[in-house]
């Protein structure tokens, strides 16, 4: 009876994550982001306190305080998990709270949809002082098409980092990859950019999160042609970009997201990127006229849509994992990740 009590658990674990993966989806959804004392700020402020003890100018100063700032807290995912890994109302509960408090789905939408309503009304100037709710550009000389460019390919890269990468991390390993997956896209906002003072130190971070989100950038590329239709895309066609300017894109993984973005919008992204005092000329993407106003809204439908289906798609992964588990646990039960495994925002350093 205690062996099959303890085979059961990984396959009620697994359960609980799937149920607070999802209800932590629609916690986003209906509350989003706490304004006030958010969970992940926290982390920021203590990552940045952790940084300035042991910061040196090289990457192996950088390692250190990666290890240490992405380990404390898959540590803690780790052991809630252990904890609750009997207890499922317990762990859908921690799965639920940890999902709520890494997603950004809500305010993703939200700052497309206000900048979209910025534009649309001429206040170009209300516009730019919203860009840096969203990445990093230096808005002053930014027209209509540049802002909505600048929206359009944050909102594609954000619903990687900010939805479908911390779904894809925790429907693997519970609530340690949820805090992990999180930590890890934090420290490369902070330090991953490229400046004289990370251009080393930040090698570690800016690396461990290109490896973090290999899969989930090309997932929510799929998963972009897939739901095209519903901003009035073609799967096709959003299909057809996505193959050929993929791989355009300096970076490993935003290429992915934007281009499938270029493709279900019928627009043209890339271009000239100014970053207070740096410029970047970058491949165009897609096909079409640079966006307006008009494609922010149709951005975040996609962007909702993509979330939605990447929740379910978690929730059924996880179903699995613990089903697998437990059959192939034997009288143990469990693996070494079991019982919990192993903010927004993200910054678009890079977008």
């Amino acid at each position: 009876m205690r062996a099959g009590f303890r085979r059961a658990a990984p396959r009620s674990a697994g359960a609980a994550d799937a149920a607070g993966l999802i209800a932590g989806y629609l916690l986003d959804a209906v509350v989003g982001d706490p304004r006030r004392f958010h969970p992940v700020a926290g982390f920021g402020t203590a990552a940045g306190a952790l940084e300035r003890r042991v910061y040196r100018p090289t990457r192996a100063r950088g390692a250190v305080f990666t290890a240490v700032a992405v380990g404390v807290p898959v540590l803690a995912g780790l052991a809630a998990g252990r904890l609750t890994r009997r207890h499922p109302a317990a762990r859908f509960a921690v799965t639920a709270a940890a999902t709520w408090t890494v997603l950004g789905a809500r305010t993703l939408r939200s700052e497309s949809r206000t900048m979209g309503r910025h534009l649309e009304a001429g206040d170009r100037e209300a516009a730019r002082g919203r860009l840096n709710h969203l990445c990093g550009r230096d808005p002053s000389a930014l027209d209509e098409p540049e802002l909505a460019r600048a929206t359009v390919e944050s909102v594609a890269e954000n619903t990687s980092d900010a939805v479908v990468a911390p779904l894809f991390w925790g429907a693997l390993f519970g609530p340690a990859g949820l805090l992990g997956y999180r930590a890890v896209n934090t420290l490369d906002a902070m330090v991953g950019h490229r400046s004289e003072r990370y251009a080393r130190f930040g090698t570690a971070s800016a690396r461990l999160d290109d490896v973090a989100n290999l899969v989930p950038s090309r997932l929510t590329g799929l998963l972009t042609v897939a739901v095209a239709p519903i901003a009035g895309g073609s799967p096709r066609e959003t299909l057809r970009v996505w193959r050929r300017d993929r791989g355009d894109h300096p970076s490993p993984n935003a290429g992915q997201c934007e281009s499938a973005m270029a493709g279900a919008l019928g627009v043209r992204l890339g271009g000239r990127n100014v970053y207070f005092g740096r410029s970047e000329t970058r491949p165009f993407l897609g096909d079409g006229p640079k966006p307006g106003a008009v494609h922010l809204k149709r951005a975040a439908r996609i962007s909702g849509a993509v979330g939605t289906v990447a929740a379910v798609l978690a929730g059924a992964v996880a179903v699995i994992r613990g089903s697998s588990i437990a059959g192939g646990g034997g009288g143990g039960g469990a693996g070494p990740f079991d019982g919990g495994r192993v903010g927004w925002r993200s910054s678009c350093r890079r977008d």
